[in-house]
């Protein structure tokens, strides 16, 4: 695949296909880290890179363990695992490295083990086909994609939260509200991509 098909794959997965606004995958953390910038960066973050690892370490295990194997079926159960393990990696380096952020994403972090839209991306890597680097732009793309969305939604939310709204909206209704008309906005950049390169 040549380089304008890298860059449909990239836009598709941050602006079209965005698993948070458009797919409604991983909803918790957009919920739940989205109150301030630094955590819902610090998340964006955390999240991109378990995605981009967990598609460097799904794919050949998909490619030329279990399709090679005739155990294709186990694939769910094998990318949960590995997402997991590298989610506890991610959480040790955070505690280790960088506390403060590791104390701001509090019960999030965890929670990543469980987000479906990273493995969401693993899964859909192997299921479109695509190859090794077209999973990696893929995965790249999803996250930068996640991680537009919190930076976004977290700056909407601090706005609707400051400007008073009526008593009945306040706290999550008003979130929520937030979060739809955002992403409304995502679903404006559904004949974009196709059409990118004329």
């Amino acid at each position: 695949m040549d380089f304008r098909g890298m860059i449909v794959i990239m836009m598709s997965a941050v602006l079209v296909n965005n698993y948070v606004l458009r797919k409604f995958l991983g909803v918790c953390p957009f919920l739940g880290v989205s109150k301030d910038i630094k955590s819902s960066m610090g998340m964006g973050i955390a999240i991109m890179f378990v995605m981009l690892l967990a598609s460097v370490v799904t794919w050949p295990i998909q490619t030329y363990l279990l399709h090679a194997n005739g155990l294709g079926f186990m694939r769910t159960v094998v990318f949960i695992l590995v997402i997991a393990t590298l989610v506890q990696i991610v959480e040790i380096v955070l505690k280790r490295y960088i506390p403060p952020l590791y104390d701001a994403l509090g019960v999030y972090l965890p929670l990543m083990t469980t987000n479906c839209a990273i493995l969401a991306v693993t899964i859909s890597n192997v299921s479109n086909e695509l190859t090794f680097a077209q999973s990696m732009v893929n995965a790249f793309g999803s996250g930068l994609g996640f991680f537009l969305a919190m930076v976004l939604f977290t700056s909407v939310r601090q706005q609707t939260e400051a400007s008073q709204p009526p008593e009945p909206f306040k706290g999550m209704p008003i979130t929520l509200i937030s979060a739809a008309i955002l992403s409304m906005a995502f679903f404006a950049f559904e004949g974009v991509v196709e059409n990118l390169f004329g």
